[in-house]
C-alpha cells in the first residue's frame, strides 16, 4: 500500500471511530457547524468533513454547505450541521398513574408524533404495555418512518441488570414485574425494529433535560419532579445517569420531610412522595380531586387560576417548605451544581421562586456558601424524550453498526 492510500485509510478509520461522538454533538446541539465539530473532535477539517458526510449519507444529519454569513462577519461561513428531520425515529412510551402515552421521537429530542392513551393502568403490566406498544406501532405505520429502537419509562425504580420494576407503587403492578422483558416481547411481536429498553421515568426526564433542556451545561445535575403521583429524583454526572450499583439510586421520594406527616406507601410517614405531590397539594388546599383530568392537571390549573385564594396560597407555601427541606438535604449530600424541577414542582417554583430558594439556602451548607441554581425543567414531554434517549444510545455509540 502506498503512502497516500495508507493516509486515506487511516483518515477513514479515524473518521468512522468519530461517527458516534460527532452524532452526539449534533444531536445535543453542541456542534451547530463543521468548524465547531472539528474543534470538539480534535481532528482535521478534512476528517470532520468526511465524518459529517457519512452521517448525512446515513440519513442522520443534514449539512448545509452554503449557509448565509452572519451580519458583520468576515470570511467564508462554516457549513451548518443539523439533525435530519426526515431521518429515522424511535418509539418512546410512558406509563403513569393516569394512563400512558406513546410518541415517535427523532434525533435532537424532536417529538414527531404522539398518541395519548386513556387506559387506566391495570394490575397486569402486560395489558398496559401491550396497549402502549400497539399505539406506537400505529404511529409508525402512519408515519412510514424507519424505527431505530424503542424506550419505555415507568414510575418505578428499575433494577439492573434484569429490568424489573422494583416498586411500582402508584400503578398497582406486582413488585418485581419484568417490565423490560414484557416490553421487548411486545415490541418484537408488533414488528418494530431495533432494541427495546426500559428505565425509571424521572431518571429519563433528567437525561432529557441534561441533553436538550434546562440541564444543558451542568456537570452534576440533580432533577426532582412530581408528575401524576409521587416524587422521583435523578442525578446526571458528566453526562451519565448515576443509577447506583443495581439501578436503584436516588429514590428521593422517600426522604422524610415531615415526621408527623401523611402515611407513605413505603411504610414510613411524611415522605416527599406524599407531602409534595399533586394529591398532597389538592388536599392541603381543601379541593377534593375530580375524575375529569389528571391530578397534575388539576393542581397546575388551581395554581394558575386561583393562586390569590388564601387556602391555595397557604397550600403552595406548605408544599414549597416541605420540598425545600428535601432539596436542602440532597444538596448537602450530593453537592450538585444545578437543580431542575419538573411537574408540579416546576409550577411551585414559578409561583414563589424566592421562598423555595430561601428554604434551600437556609437549610443547606452549600446553599449558604453561594447557592445552587434552582431552575425549571424546560421540556414539556421530558420523560418521553428521555425514553427516546435510551433507544437512541446504541445509534449514538456506533451509528454504522446500529443502523446496519
Amino acid at each position: 500500500m502506498n503512502g497516500k492510500a495508507a493516509n486515506t485509510r487511516s483518515r477513514l478509520e479515524r473518521g468512522r471511530s468519530a461517527l458516534g461522538p460527532a452524532l452526539e454533538l449534533v444531536h445535543t446541539g453542541r456542534a451547530p457547524t463543521r468548524a465547531v465539530l472539528t474543534a470538539e473532535l480534535g481532528v482535521t477539517r478534512a476528517t470532520a468533513g468526511a465524518v459529517a458526510a457519512e452521517l448525512e449519507a446515513l440519513g442522520l444529519i443534514r449539512v448545509d454547505s452554503r449557509p448565509a454569513a452572519a451580519t458583520g462577519s468576515q470570511g467564508r461561513p462554516s457549513h451548518r450541521l443539523s439533525v435530519d428531520d426526515a431521518g429515522p425515529v424511535v418509539l418512546a412510551a410512558q406509563v403513569h398513574a393516569d394512563g400512558f402515552r406513546a410518541a415517535l421521537v427523532g434525533l435532537g429530542g424532536r417529538i414527531v408524533a404522539t398518541a395519548p392513551g386513556c387506559l387506566t393502568p391495570a394490575a397486569d403490566p402486560g395489558q398496559v404495555i401491550g396497549a402502549v406498544v400497539d399505539a406506537g406501532a400505529e404511529l409508525l405505520r402512519a408515519s412510514g418512518r424507519r424505527c431505530a429502537g424503542a424506550g419505555l419509562a415507568v414510575p418505578s425504580a428499575v433494577a439492573e441488570p434484569d429490568g424489573t420494576a422494583l416498586n411500582p407503587l402508584h400503578i398497582a403492578w406486582p413488585a418485581g414485574s419484568p417490565v423490560r422483558q414484557i416490553f421487548a416481547e411486545h415490541v418484537g411481536a408488533a414488528g418494530i425494529e431495533g432494541p427495546a429498553f426500559t428505565g425509571n421515568d424521572v431518571n429519563l426526564a433528567a437525561l432529557a433535560e441534561y441533553r436538550h433542556g434546562g440541564g444543558r451545561g451542568a456537570r452534576h445535575l440533580l432533577c426532582v419532579a412530581t408528575g401524576h403521583r409521587g416524587v422521583g429524583g435523578a442525578l446526571v454526572l458528566d453526562g451519565r445517569l448515576h443509577t447506583g450499583s443495581s439501578g436503584l439510586a436516588l429514590e428521593v421520594g422517600h426522604l422524610t420531610v415531615n415526621p408527623e406527616g401523611r402515611p407513605c406507601h413505603c411504610g414510613s410517614r411524611g415522605c416527599l412522595d406524599v407531602e409534595t405531590d399533586p394529591l398532597a397539594f389538592l388536599t392541603a388546599a381543601g379541593r377534593p380531586p375530580g375524575p375529569e383530568v389528571s391530578l397534575l392537571a388539576q393542581s397546575e390549573q388551581l395554581l394558575g387560576t386561583e393562586y390569590g385564594d388564601p387556602a391555595v396560597r397557604a397550600a403552595c407555601e406548605e408544599l414549597i417548605d416541605r420540598l425545600g427541606l428535601g432539596l436542602a438535604g440532597l444538596v448537602n449530600i450530593l453537592n450538585p451544581d444545578r437543580i431542575v424541577l419538573g411537574g408540579l414542582h416546576r409550577a411551585l417554583l414559578a409561583a414563589d421562586p424566592g421562598r423555595l430558594r430561601s428554604v434551600v439556602a437556609d437549610r443547606s451548607l452549600w446553599g449558604r456558601s453561594g447557592g445552587v441554581p434552582i431552575l425549571p425543567c424546560t421540556l414539556d414531554h421530558n420523560t418521553l424524550v428521555g425514553a427516546a434517549e435510551l433507544a437512541w444510545q446504541p445509534v449514538l455509540d456506533d451509528p454504522l453498526h446500529a443502523l446496519a
